[in-house]
């Protein structure tokens, strides 16, 4: 009966992992780019709908009507006002998803615009295995990666004596949207080979890992740490 709000989920890894969220039950917000995901955001929602409405089970019982909120969360005032629909309509918020993010290509540090290093600070709990690899073609990208890891930290340590748990989730390579709208198509017929097990993985592969840190009873002595699907690359923290 948890609300569960995914900032990015109309599709990748956000889609997945409100899939997820939906079949354990929960009441699922989530946050998308009115005009350029319109259509993602509509099938996530009706996908959403479809799951609720096929489980009249005892675990969904207490999960509502499912909600997509159009919001561009480079705006903090876009930010507020998605918070106070969910809150309008569900009452609470118990679990947060930082997902929503972006990635521009770049071959050197002179290419970055401002604009980008400007909405590169963006705060999400999302992470990246590049962020302990590092990128040279995505350094305002993996620099943001990098922060986050930080921020969590941090921000767990912070909130420890209230009780929240604040943890990371740093993907390695997933197929998601912003593959092919980022790199060119030979880098796109390649991608993932590198990683040990020789292949990207699917948001669905992801999604588990959102799941695990937002159960109380799974995940409760855990706390300013960050998962690590990545299709076996070693990292160290």
């Amino acid at each position: 009966g948890k609300v569960a709000v995914v900032t990015g989920g109309d599709s990748g890894i956000g889609r997945a992992v409100c899939y997820c969220f939906a079949q354990e039950g929960a009441t699922v917000a989530f946050t998308y780019v009115e005009s350029h995901e319109d259509k993602d955001a509509k099938d996530t929602l009706q996908m959403l709908r479809d799951i609720t409405k096929k489980h009249g089970t005892t675990v969904h019982a207490h999960a509502k009507e499912p909600m997509a909120i159009p919001a561009d969360l480079g705006c903090e005032e876009n930010c507020k006002r998605a918070v106070d629909e969910v809150v309008d309509a569900y009452g609470r918020v118990d679990v947060l998803v930082n997902n929503a993010g972006e990635q521009h290509v770049k071959e050197c540090i002179t290419e970055i615009t401002a604009e980008q290093l400007d909405r590169g600070g963006s705060i999400i709990n999302t992470t990246s295995v590049n962020a302990y690899k590092g990128n040279a073609k995505l350094l305002d990208y993996t620099a943001t990666k990098g922060a986050i890891v930080g921020f969590t930290r941090g921000l767990a340590l912070q909130l420890a004596e209230r009780g929240i748990r604040v943890n990371g989730v740093a993907p390695g390579p997933v197929w998601t949207p912003l593959i092919p709208s980022s790199f060119a198509e030979e880098k796109v017929a390649s991608f993932g080979g590198e990683v040990p097990m020789k292949r990207a993985g699917q948001p669905i592969e992801i999604a588990p890992s959102y799941v695990f840190l937002a159960s109380f009873a799974d995940s409760s002595y855990i706390s300013g740490q960050v998962l690590h699907p990545n299709g076996g690359v070693i990292v160290n923290g």
